[in-house]
């Protein structure tokens, strides 16, 4: 028996034809697949009370950047990925230098843009010394003595002579470490990402034919 298999022009345009729709449906499913994570990882955070501001900082690209390819990927990231990652695992922080952790309390106010305040940048602000206060079953302090408590609960110096309205109010709680607690699971929508991909390419490719 002999075959013989003759590859006309028409053949060679459907077989071009179909390497495009396949391009395509790849680029297509990248790049939903991208997007509807990096939706899903914004939605963990503001679920999570994180805060809109983290959330954005999740972005999504898919590659090529121009054109389309069968070796389309899809890239998500954060711009902020320590502390996304710190609350996607749940780390046991301790303090660099071996000492304490300062966790300022709510006396301590805030710095600029809302950022939490290390001891010293409060001590530059406020004007105020702070001392240390060792306790043995409780987390120690570092407390600003002679200090008054506004109206936004905040400690700032005082100017009275007499001590009237002044305190002695902790700023600081003082531990050796702390754990964060695990507040996400980026891995769980990577997962369904990743798993949805097949489906959405063979959506898209037949969309691409028949849609």
């Amino acid at each position: 028996m002999k075959l013989k298999l003759d590859i006309t022009p028409d053949l060679v345009a459907a077989m071009a034809a179909e390497v495009k729709a396949g391009e395509k449906a790849v680029t297509a499913a990248m790049r939903e697949a991208g997007t509807g994570l990096k939706t899903a990882w914004r939605g963990q955070i503001t679920g999570a009370g994180l805060g809109r501001r983290l959330a954005n900082s999740i972005r999504s690209q898919t590659y090529p950047k121009a054109g389309e390819s069968l070796n389309a990927a899809a890239l998500v990231w954060s711009k902020a990925p320590v502390i996304v990652g710190a609350h996607d695992t749940g780390p046991l922080i301790r303090s660099k230098d071996g000492f304490w952790l300062a966790i300022p309390t709510e006396a301590a106010g805030r710095g600029l843009r809302g950022a939490k305040l290390t001891p010293g940048e409060w001590e530059r602000r406020r004007g105020l010394r702070l001392r240390f206060v060792y306790r043995r079953r409780a987390p120690s302090l570092l407390v600003a003595d002679r200090a008054r408590i506004n109206k936004r609960g905040q400690a700032v110096g005082s100017r009275a002579k007499t001590g009237r309205n002044q305190v002695t109010a902790p700023i600081f709680l003082l531990v050796p470490q702390v754990k964060l607690p695990k507040r996400l699971d980026l891995a769980r929508d990577a997962e369904r990402a990743h798993d949805a991909v097949p489906g959405l390419i063979v959506a898209n490719w037949v969309e691409g034919k028949f849609g």
